[in-house]
């Protein structure tokens, strides 16, 4: 038994702080616990708290325990300021340019304390976001082998780990901003644009255009940082042997050894070309942790609740660790509506205000609908400025507002018929796992290309090319009905039994044990024990 317990591989996870990325590291976390892998998930102290505040019952301890992983909190450096009056919100949320401060300068000592104090050789691996790629040092000096971990889709990966490849070839500049030639013209408006062919990164149907390269974040000043961020980011990944990437094997956006099916969807590749680490695509990880809600998809009628397949364990029995407070009161509205009626509309936690013109408009074209919708709209000023005097009052009744939702809960609900969304990876992810139709408003970041697959390669959702009233109001009209949106939602029930039920899952669940062993094969207390034994 004594033999049994050392044997246990130690792994120490260490996520990008912010939602997106937390979310999917616990559910890696759960997937390699479910291969016998003692996990911990390490985050900054302030996410730390928030995740507290927002759980039901809080844990007076520096560790707590989420769906059976250990959550532990490093220090950061980043004063606490303490919750504002509302409840729901809090002043602990430092901007991109303070968390990357506590990354470099103080976290890293704090990482190295916790993995010396585990004991020499405890820790079998370091398995870091490959945003936080702060920590790779840390194990470099601690002799701990690290791998990555890229929360979003491969396309994106790939597309960022081109970097090198497009400064070469002059497609970006140094500062990563487009470098374009004066004959290459956008046509529509006039304006210099380039679309990246060419490299083979991603499927030609995409046309990515240079402006929505994913680091490409905020005004110049910001690109620069940022693009700077990715560079150091890049050289410190070069020493991964593996990446894990949440997405499912099927995905398209392999290289050029990869040939499309019919639905756009290509093979990758097991290993990435040339020296770099091999890729391993773990994905859906929401599935692989052991969460696999079955919508029920009856029809008419009111009161519909959603029903879980009796093979697969409800998501909550395995709940992700929220930064946020969620509003559950939209589950028992949703429970009153009519079977796929409602149109959820969300942006997600980690987008930044887009506007009080765009968020009137939407407004404006939600209401112009006719249609039942639940909008989580943060319960902020700076975002909802724009709602037109006495919005909520207005539409009571048939549009629901709230500050945050359960959003798995809200996706699984059979209520739901379309989700507008800003196309994170996440989000992404949960609506094709719920069967769920998109409509696409993507603001920064790897959305741009995580849209163009919703809307050109596996075609199902549709793109707002405006956010205008009228263009929400009739593109809501052509997802929620007649023959159009009839075909987007076989596309998506078609890709869900794809990615949820079919060959992917398999591939995803072989690649984290192949993960696994690879380990406990290289671990020297597991190789000193195989040789007693």
């Amino acid at each position: 038994m004594g033999a049994e317990a050392i044997q246990q591989l130690a792994v120490l996870l260490v996520p990008f702080p912010a939602q997106g990325h937390v979310t999917p590291m616990l559910h890696l976390a759960r997937a390699l616990a479910a291969h016998g892998v003692a996990a911990t998930v390490a985050v900054p102290d302030f996410i730390h708290r928030r995740i507290a505040a927002a759980a039901a019952t809080s844990r007076a301890r520096d560790n707590q325990a989420v769906g059976g992983v250990e959550l532990a909190s490093i220090p950061s450096g980043i004063p606490h300021l303490p919750a504002d009056e509302s409840g729901g919100r809090h002043a602990d949320q430092p901007g991109f340019g303070a968390i990357v401060h506590a990354m470099e300068n103080h976290m890293p000592e704090q990482l190295e304390r916790m993995l010396l104090s585990t004991g020499r050789g405890r820790v079998a691996c370091l398995v870091v976001d490959v945003l936080a790629s702060w920590a790779v040092p840390v194990a470099e000096r601690c002799g701990v082998p690290a791998a990555g971990f890229w929360p979003a889709m491969l396309a994106s990966y790939r597309a960022v780990a081109a970097i090198p490849e497009l400064l070469r070839k002059g497609v970006i500049s140094e500062s990563g901003t487009p470098a374009v030639s004066s004959n290459q013209l956008d046509d529509k408006d006039g304006r210099e644009e380039q679309v990246v062919r060419g490299l083979r990164i991603l499927p030609a149907k995409l046309e990515l255009s240079t402006k929505e390269l994913p680091w490409l974040v905020g005004d110049s000043e910001t690109q620069r940082s940022r693009f700077a961020f990715w560079l150091q980011t890049l050289r410190r990944a070069r020493g991964f042997r593996s990446v894990l990437v949440n997405s499912f094997p099927s995905e398209a956006g392999a290289g050029s050894a990869a040939a499309e099916d019919d639905d756009g969807l290509q093979q990758p590749p097991p290993q990435r070309q040339a020296a770099g680490p091999r890729v391993l695509p773990v994905g859906p990880l929401l599935v692989l942790a052991g969460c696999n809600v079955e919508r029920a998809k009856g029809a008419g009628g009111g009161g519909v609740a959603a029903t879980n397949n009796n093979n697969s364990q409800p998501c909550s029995k395995n709940p992700a660790a929220s930064m946020w407070q969620a509003d559950s009161t939209c589950i028992r509205w949703l429970d009153a509506q009519p079977a796929a009626s409602v149109v959820y509309v969300s942006f997600g936690s980690w987008v930044g205000p887009i506007g009080d013109d765009k968020i009137r408009e939407l407004a404006l074209g939600l209401e112009a609908t006719g249609r039942p919708f639940l909008w989580a709209l943060k319960d902020d000023p700076s975002w909802r400025a724009g709602l037109p005097a006495g919005y909520a009052g207005s539409v009571a009744g048939r549009g629901k507002l709230v500050g945050w939702a359960p959003q798995d809960d809200v996706l699984g609900h059979a209520a739901i018929g379309c989700y507008l969304t800003h196309c994170g990876w996440n989000s992404t992810v949960e609506a094709i796992q719920h069967g769920v139709r998109m409509l696409c408003c993507p603001v920064s970041g790897d959305q741009f290309i995580n849209c163009a697959y919703i809307t050109r390669v596996w075609e199902i959702g549709l793109k707002l090319d405006s956010v205008s009233h009228d263009v929400v109001r009739d593109c809501i009209e052509r997802i929620m009905g007649g023959t159009e949106g009839t075909r987007l939602q076989e596309k998506v029930d078609a890709l869900r039994q794809r990615v949820v039920t079919g060959e992917a899952r398999c591939l995803a669940q072989g690649n984290v044990r192949s993960f696994v062993n690879e380990i406990k094969r290289d671990h020297p207390l597991l190789t000193q024990i195989y040789n007693i034994l």
